[in-house]
């Protein structure tokens, strides 16, 4: 009898880390049970993406109001075309939004902070974010740097 209740307790130990570790791959590949609501498209242009990808979120003073939906390359002008879908409780976006690519933390996840303007028109559905700013590549950083202490 004490042999069976050691196997069962070892059971369900188990059965709740499984849980546990598939609730925690959900959380973190930002993948949610919840619908997303009534939502409407907006989309911006960047010069680099510095490995933005899609479902990224889209933050507002640290808040998140929707995610990336859809990247692709426009083949005329060569930037990247970034698709967002934010939520319809936030639909004060003014036309002159700016819209940057940042990062969480010193190596984190990137994702998009928009800052609101100060324009009195509304940004609808299917309009377009001009001011932008892409993300910041360490990479490129570091090379100028060393470029410009061999030029001294």
């Amino acid at each position: 009898m004490r042999m069976r209740f050691v196997e069962l307790s070892v059971g369900a130990f188990i059965v709740m880390g499984a849980i546990g570790l598939v609730l925690m791959a959900l959380r973190v590949s930002g993948i949610s049970a919840q619908g997303a609501g009534e939502t409407y498209t907006i989309t911006a242009y960047f010069e680099n993406l510095g490995g933005l990808t899609e479902r990224a979120k889209v933050s507002m003073s640290g808040v998140t109001i929707g995610r990336v939906t859809n990247i692709h390359l426009d083949t005329e002008d060569y930037v990247a075309v970034v698709e967002m879908e934010i939520h319809n409780n936030i639909a004060t976006l003014t036309t002159d939004t700016s819209a940057a690519i940042l990062t969480a933390g010193l190596l984190g996840e990137k994702y998009i902070g928009l800052t609101v303007g100060a324009d009195d028109e509304y940004l609808q559905d299917g309009d377009e974010i001009e001011d932008t700013q892409s993300a910041l590549v360490l990479e490129e950083l570091i090379g100028q740097f060393l470029f410009s202490k061999a030029e001294e």
